[in-house]
């Protein structure tokens, strides 16, 4: 079983003169092999949680999802050494939107189902996995997941044996550990292109296979 976690960092405005959209936008996903190593990874993240987030367990008083924009460095730190003997791997591409072509920028969707792609194609898919789960974070409407789907599905046929069953779901962030592990290190990747701030993208860069730049 491989797990592969998808998840964005920035956003896809384009409007550069009348709002502050980010100039780049990274699309990440965090690929974990095995039930036993994705359970640590949920495990891993669970404890750093409920260590750090949520010490004295008043869940309902307090943020208890890791988010790589508001998620402190030590804490960062702490949830990287809580995954350090899972073998994980990351795959990213980020995106120059001043470099985007224009005539997108009313493409949003478009341009993520793309960019989805592109890492995909990254992931080597050579050693039979028996069943890939692709977990995407939910921020689509029913027909824009629909229209991922199909696009996602007729993209890996080419590149899963036929036997290998696909299974694709979107979750809200705040119920998955997964999707929080892959936006804390996609936001790290994203803030190395945005601000130049390499500080928490060197704890993990051994970690990335892939990191890919667009266009």
């Amino acid at each position: 079983m491989w797990y592969l976690y998808l998840d964005e960092s920035g956003d896809l405005g384009f409007d550069f003169v009348n709002r502050k959209p980010s100039r780049f936008f990274t699309v990440t996903i965090l690929l974990v092999k095995g039930v036993e190593n994705n359970r640590a990874l949920i495990n891993g993240v669970k404890k750093t949680i409920r260590r750090k987030l949520d010490p004295k367990r008043r869940r309902k008083t307090i943020d208890t999802e890791l988010k790589g924009e508001r998620t402190s460095i030590k804490i960062k730190e702490y949830l990287y050494n809580q995954l350090l003997n899972i073998p994980f791997e990351l795959y990213c591409v980020t995106m120059n939107k001043r470099q985007a072509f224009a005539k997108l920028a009313d493409e949003k969707s478009r341009i993520y189902n793309y960019m989805a792609r592109l890492v995909l194609e990254q992931i080597p898919f050579g050693e039979p996995p028996g069943r890939v789960e692709l977990i995407i974070d939910k921020s689509k409407n029913k027909p824009q997941i629909q229209e991922f789907n199909a696009y996602i599905i007729n993209h890996l046929q080419g590149r899963l044996d036929p036997l290998i069953p696909l299974d694709i779901y979107h979750r809200v962030s705040h119920q998955d550990y997964g999707l929080q592990a892959t936006d804390v290190f996609s936001w790290g990747v994203f803030r190395k292109y945005e601000r130049g701030d390499i500080e928490w993208f060197e704890f993990f860069r051994d970690r990335i296979r892939y990191n890919g730049e667009y266009p």
